[in-house]
């Protein structure tokens, strides 16, 4: 008995071990000596040629970038109406002022905005890339030889301001054999979303240039930061923005640029050119009694500069301005990156405008303009809105001819800071009557200005910028040199 139970015992341990070889080698085939065996996880094949996964980027080529604005072709007999025109005002990226046959516009004034695009805002509240897309549409206007605005059907269509009409711009420059079209090119640069892009006469051109810039990530679809916008607490506006929608910045902080044309003491004046209404606008700024000197020096005149400071309504001079100024020292270079908060020279060799006009528009004259809103989706709602001449003109430099002197009074308070200043009541041509208001006057011999230097009956030129005192307009007059004896 107890030999049957070892003879089991050495089966038993011989099967074991016949079962333990068979696992090690399954295919019933011996593994050659001095070669190792792998194994691989379950659901892996080795690579026959390389252990290395290619990544997205190699799998996927670098794609090549296509000229759609060259592909399309400009048919001037296609049944769009079309018509040559050259530019009257550049305005943005996307809207430019064209002069066309009174046939077309009575005023001769077609106010184009470019079908099958969108640029971001440059004009009003300010957006990253806005600015590159409007230098780029005016510098290649600037170029062009010959430029011709279509349709895009057999009739003149307006947009849904019913103030501009919907284009497509075709240029050429003298280097140029054929047409190339705006609309497209700024929209495959990727300065531009797309406008019912899909749904034009040119829409496989357009869908085509959309794409490709997706693709591409180029500007307005990168994630990269725009130098020319800063990205800070404060809003990007222009001059022109504020000027026609005080209430909704005041006591915000708002960031803006101008010329500096001139400066006061603690208070500089910047004044900034407005193409689509042809006009300048201006701004107070008070920069503060204890500003160091390398602020002012960013602000000498004719400097062109951004800044950043609070929009408030000035209780005792009854008048808005740009105050509580904000900069770092640091931050000044001229060279330096202008989406950070500083005072920035960004160009010199400006000048003030002093444009022409007439005494009767700064003290009564009136002027509508558009004013831009947006609604929930983004959409433009323009509303003509009229508004005082001097309200709008108000801080921005002018030439007034041919005042004639009533009368005189001059500040005399020993405890005022304006001894000397001088309140010169004229009439002008027209019977308007106006009042320029002096600073205290210094002659080219360091003498005091008095009211000698302006007889009664005296007619004079002035230039000066528009100012106002309890509520009137009149001009501020800066400089004896700035009066012209008629």
């Amino acid at each position: 008995m107890k030999s049957l139970s070892k003879l089991l015992i050495v089966l038993l341990a011989l099967a074991m071990i016949a079962g333990c070889l068979a696992a090690c080698n399954p295919g019933g085939e011996e593994t050659p000596l001095g070669e190792e065996t792998t194994t691989e996880p379950a659901g892996t094949e080795t690579p026959s040629e390389s252990t290395t996964t290619p990544t997205e980027s190699e799998t996927q080529p670098e794609p090549q970038f296509i000229d759609f604005a060259e592909q399309v072709k400009f048919n001037p007999n296609s049944g769009r109406v079309n018509v040559e025109v050259t530019v009257h005002a550049a305005i943005d990226g996307d809207t430019t002022h064209f002069n066309v046959p009174t046939s077309i516009v009575p005023s001769g004034i077609l106010k184009a905005r470019y079908l099958g695009i969108n640029t971001p805002e440059s004009t009003g509240i300010i957006e990253p890339w806005g600015k590159k897309a409007s230098n780029y549409t005016k510098e290649t206007l600037a170029k062009a030889t010959s430029i011709y605005i279509e349709s895009d059907n057999a009739t003149w269509n307006v947009d849904s301001t019913g103030g501009r009409y919907l284009v497509w711009v075709w240029y050429k420059t003298d280097e140029m054999t054929e047409y190339r079209n705006l609309n497209i090119e700024i929209l495959q640069q990727g300065l531009a979303f797309g406008s019912n892009a899909a749904d034009n006469a040119y829409s496989d051109y357009t869908m085509g240039a959309l794409n490709q810039a997706k693709q591409l990530k180029l500007y307005v679809f990168s994630k990269d930061k725009d130098p020319d916008f800063y990205y800070g607490g404060a809003q990007n506006v222009t001059l022109k923005e504020l000027k026609l929608n005080y209430e909704q910045y005041k006591d915000q902080l708002v960031r803006f640029e101008g010329v500096v044309v001139k400066r006061s003491g603690a208070t500089v004046y910047l004044e900034e050119y407005d193409a689509e209404n042809d006009m300048y606008f201006g701004m107070q700024v008070f920069c503060g009694y204890n500003v160091i000197g390398k602020v002012m020096e960013a602000l000498s005149i004719g400097n062109r500069v951004v800044m950043v400071g609070t929009l408030q309504y000035y209780e005792l001079g009854g008048t808005w301005q740009i105050s509580n100024i904000q900069y770092e020292i640091d931050m000044m270079d001229p060279e330096g990156d202008l989406s950070t908060t500083g005072i920035h020279k960004i160009g010199e060799g400006g000048k003030a405008s002093y444009y022409e006009v007439a005494a009767s528009d700064i003290v009564s004259g009136k002027l509508t303009l558009d004013v831009t809103t947006f609604d929930a989706e983004g959409n433009e709602i323009i509303t003509p809105t009229e508004f005082d001449y001097g309200e709008l003109a108000h801080y921005s430099t002018v030439t007034v001819k041919n005042l004639t002197v009533e009368s005189v009074y001059t500040t005399t308070a020993e405890t005022s800071d304006d001894k000397g200043a001088m309140s010169i009541t004229c009439v002008s041509e027209d019977g308007t009557t106006i009042v320029v208001r002096t600073e205290v006057l210094i002659d080219q011999n360091g003498d005091l200005v008095t009211e000698a230097a302006f007889p009664v009956g005296t007619n004079i030129t002035v230039k000066g910028i528009i100012d106002s005192y309890n509520g009137v307009y009149q001009i501020r007059l800066f400089s004896i040199g700035d009066v012209t004896y008629n």
